[in-house]
């Protein structure tokens, strides 16, 4: 899978994060480094600060979805591409809401679910502060580069 699979109004890419606290920033870095090298110019492209229940919504009139978020799992090297399946979980408060979770939603109340993958890039540092880590900012450049046709 390269990023070309996303290049189509039928597919959203999807950064998560929040730049102001260090290396949770990494879902948005990669938004702004697609944007920055012009890639994925056809696709529907979103930045938010975590998933929001109407996202199921949003995820509902696509055929294809790129998640992209930082994670603190010591098991992810750099970072892990894997495609995601809907599950009803109990992940769901007034903060925070699982991918798994807002696709089992959009199938629910939509009737359809989009191919969504996931692009998790591992980060070290998630203070408030702006700016990522350079181990961060290595690990977004060797998933940025996997991406690459």
């Amino acid at each position: 899978m390269t990023l070309d699979d996303f290049d189509s109004d039928a597919c959203l890419i999807y950064g998560i994060g929040n730049v102001g606290r260090q290396d949770d920033g990494l879902g948005w870095a990669f938004v702004d480094w697609l944007q920055a090298e012009g890639r994925c110019s056809n696709a529907e492209i979103q930045k938010g600060y975590q998933l929001l229940l109407e996202d199921a919504e949003l995820i509902s009139n696509k055929e294809r979805v790129l998640f992209i978020d930082a994670t603190k799992e010591d098991s992810v090297a750099s970072f892990t591409l894997e495609r995601a399946a809907p599950k009803i979980d109990f992940s769901f408060t007034s903060h925070a809401i699982s991918i798994p979770a807002i696709m089992a939603t959009c199938q629910q109340c939509f009737g359809r679910l989009p191919v969504v993958h996931v692009l998790a890039i591992r980060g070290f540092e998630f203070e408030l502060e702006i700016g990522l880590t350079p181990a961060a900012r290595r690990n977004l450049d060797a998933a940025t580069a996997h991406l690459l046709p």
